[in-house]
């Protein structure tokens, strides 16, 4: 008999007059907690400010993300335009020459248009040369390819070194030949 399980709602325990067994006792009627997962504090903690309310003696903290940048100076747009352009004479060490306009755009593009749209300039036309190889080496097997890949490795070399020295100077510079996959 001690194998049996109890009823539901009932304690299993057993009365020693064998009336069997007894229900739970009544427990005082609890409010359940909020619905929003865990329970709500009766008062705020001393150091935090009440949401909606900013807390005098502390300053006003803002999410990481969104507080405001100073804009630019134009020195260090210029240095940054520059590095997008360089960088890929850098990359290029490795075979992967549109890594560092990459970088710059995805780093300081959101800081500044100009740099943006030098980073954007450089990222095309790195990849538009790296199609232009593909396409050269694989036409090499016809032998046109021989005579096209010295040509795409010049147009790449000078135009990058160019677009270097523009940009440097603060000028907007346009690759020749490009092909506009990101805006």
């Amino acid at each position: 008999m001690s194998d049996q399980q109890p009823y539901p709602g009932t304690s299993g325990e057993h009365d020693p007059s064998g009336s069997g067994p007894q229900p739970y006792p009544q427990q005082p009627y609890q409010q359940p907690y909020p619905q929003q997962g865990y329970p709500q504090q009766p008062y705020p903690q001393q150091g935090y400010p009440q949401q909606g309310y900013p807390q005098q003696g502390y300053p006003q903290q803002y999410p990481v993300g969104y507080a405001a940048r100073p804009p630019m100076n134009p020195a260090d747009e210029r240095t940054w335009g520059c590095a997008a352009h360089w960088s890929a004479l850098v990359g290029a060490v490795v075979a992967m020459a549109f890594v560092g306009p990459l970088v710059v755009m995805l780093a300081k593009g959101n800081e500044s248009a100009y740099v943006r749209r030098q980073a954007v300039e450089s990222l095309n036309f790195q990849l538009s040369i790296l199609i232009y190889a593909i396409v050269s080496f694989v036409l090499a097997f016809v032998l046109i390819g021989f005579l096209l890949l010295p040509v795409v490795g010049i147009l790449w070399l000078v135009c990058t070194v160019l677009g270097t020295v523009r940009s440097s100077n603060g000028v907007e510079y346009r690759y020749p030949l490009t092909i506009r996959m990101v805006s």
